[in-house]
């Protein structure tokens, strides 16, 4: 898509009322977003299509956030001051949010400084988060909030995971030593070191499991992993540098944010091409699809909104107010 054809999608999307513009049916649920700038957890309601409450992070800054399957309870990992690979503090702590009250009710400390980062949830029930400085990932028990396990990367600033469906296996992003890991998280080792480029970024898993999906940072485009030989099969050129990205409900796209455009793309995953793109915010960071498949959320930091996007109409609905420096986007469950 040319640039001019772009900019006309976002002035339309962005002339359009915010206040009462047609969306998709909403999933029941609330968004929970990351400010790096404020030190906040964000809490917005987005049919309403506004933030109703904001946390106080107990420490330095999180990045990432996550909502327990139930949607009561959000962790909040404490990176530390600084990014990836760079000097500064490092965190060692993740705050555990009761999300009705809004309020912080415990503080995990992990022993030691160890940047924990990236938190998902696996389909054990189980917490798992990334831990940089230790070349690990680690486990935590949400009954007890208790550490009861750690997982090897065998490489540094291990930033990001993707977990299978089935919990057998994890994949970490090693930044800047581009390579993601591949984990056997029963026998607790890790089973290939896959090389990617120089500098690589966020990942994520197809949602047959098939593929997983790392952007590189030298070149315009996407590592495409094949999970049952573990190496990199195809490339999936873009038009500019790719940043977060997340398969569909359906499993029929890969949304693809690309900041320098202010878009998201969208692949498909039946061609593995781009095939469009959508005007959201300044600066995309992360996405996360809706639970029904029918909106997808992009964090904005330059902005510090975030883009709902219509997965139907491809078109950017409304720009909802977050906080500054908008990074982690998760989906906390209400019903």
């Amino acid at each position: 898509m040319f640039r001019h054809e772009i900019e006309t999608i976002l002035a339309l999307a962005l002339a359009a009322p915010l206040v009462g513009a047609a969306v998709a049916p909403a999933s029941r649920g609330l968004l929970l977003v990351a400010n790096k700038g404020d030190q906040t957890i964000a809490i917005i309601d987005p049919e309403a299509g506004r933030e109703i409450a904001t946390i106080k992070e107990s420490g330095f800054t999180v990045h990432e956030v996550i909502a327990s399957p139930d949607g009561r309870t959000a962790y909040a990992p404490v990176y530390g001051n600084s990014g990836v690979g760079s000097a500064g503090t490092d965190g060692q702590t993740i705050d555990v949010i009761d999300i009705p009250s809004r309020k912080i009710v415990r503080t995990i400390d992990l022993g030691k400084p160890s940047r924990p980062h990236c938190p998902k949830f696996g389909p054990d029930g189980r917490l798992y988060v990334s831990t940089e400085i230790t070349k690990s990932v680690t486990v935590i028990e949400p009954g007890t909030n208790q550490v009861v396990s750690s997982l090897p990367t065998d490489q540094i600033e291990s930033h990001m995971i993707a977990i299978t469906s089935d919990g057998k296996r994890i994949y970490t992003s090693n930044v800047h030593v581009g390579t993601v890991s591949a984990i056997d998280v029963a026998s607790r080792k890790v089973i290939a070191v896959i090389p990617v480029s120089p500098h690589a970024q966020r990942i994520s898993i197809s949602r047959d499991d098939r593929y997983v999906f790392t952007a590189d940072q030298t070149k315009p485009r996407l590592a495409v992993i094949d999970t049952a030989t573990n190496q990199v099969t195809k490339w999936i050129s873009l038009p500019a540098l790719a940043y977060g990205t997340a398969p569909t409900l359906d499993g029929r796209w890969l949304l693809v944010t690309l900041p320098d455009l202010n878009t998201l793309g969208v692949v498909d995953l039946k061609t593995m091409k781009m095939v469009r793109q959508v005007a959201v915010g300044k600066y995309p960071q992360e996405v996360v699809a809706r639970p029904d498949g029918k909106v997808a959320y992009v964090s904005c930091m330059n902005e510090g909104k975030v883009a709902a996007v219509n997965l139907e109409t491809w078109k950017t609905n409304r720009l909802i107010a977050a906080g500054k420096g908008a990074d982690g986007l998760a989906w906390a469950r209400t019903d």
